[in-house]
């Protein structure tokens, strides 16, 4: 299977789901956007790596792990989502050690926190990009809304929470016929929601698999 490289657009506060954030992810090479509903303080902690100036007094968590990786000369080589499965992505952490590679299981979110601190690329399967990416079309207003997203996050610490990525995705929608969740789904785009959108494609990619 081949893979395709991503990169990060930016982060989208959920409007329906209390602490939770979707992580908007590019394909380099083409027009997809792929969104995962994530939990607060993994949408802090990678808000704060994207914004290279902003340093927290104290190590975050992904902070901790990478001072120890280095302190041991582990390097983080890339991140691949390697897996969908029920609405939920599964990681993999690509490390090298004296030569010698180790691969290590990890929440999606945590995965990409740490390959921004070590400045890994970040892959996924075409077959889980054809399955789960939405067409977006990009332009000036959606760039803005993003940027102020991640302000947003930076800005009202106080609204983290610790919800478990996508542990509440898609429950709304089960009552739904597919016809009206394709209809949902283009209504989400069109409004540029992107953890509703997220939400309602993993109940449909639920009853297609």
């Amino acid at each position: 299977m081949s893979l395709v490289k991503l990169s990060i657009k930016g982060i989208s506060y959920s409007q329906t789901q209390n602490g939770a954030y979707a992580l908007i992810l590019n394909e380099v090479d083409g027009e997809r956007k792929l969104p995962i509903v994530i939990g607060a303080f993994e949408a802090q902690s990678i808000a704060i790596a994207l914004e290279k100036e902003i340093k927290p007094p104290r190590p975050l968590t992904h902070d901790l792990f990478k001072n120890f990786a280095e302190r041991f000369d582990i390097v983080v080589k890339q991140v691949i989502i390697h897996k969908l499965v029920d609405g939920v992505f599964y990681s993999s952490i690509i490390c090298e050690r004296d030569k010698i590679e180790e691969i290590i299981d990890a929440r999606t979110s945590d995965a990409i926190a740490l390959a921004l601190r070590f400045n890994a690329p970040i892959f996924t399967y075409k077959n889980i990009l054809d399955k789960a990416g939405i067409y977006l079309k990009a332009n000036s207003q959606e760039e803005d809304k993003d940027s102020q997203d991640i302000d947003d996050i930076l800005s009202n610490p106080e609204t983290f929470g610790k919800e478990e990525e996508g542990s509440q995705s898609g429950r709304m929608y089960i009552k739904h016929s597919l016809e009206e969740l394709n209809d949902l789904l283009g209504q989400a785009v069109a409004h540029e929601d992107y953890e509703k959108a997220a939400q309602i494609r993993d109940e449909i990619s639920k009853r297609e698999s």
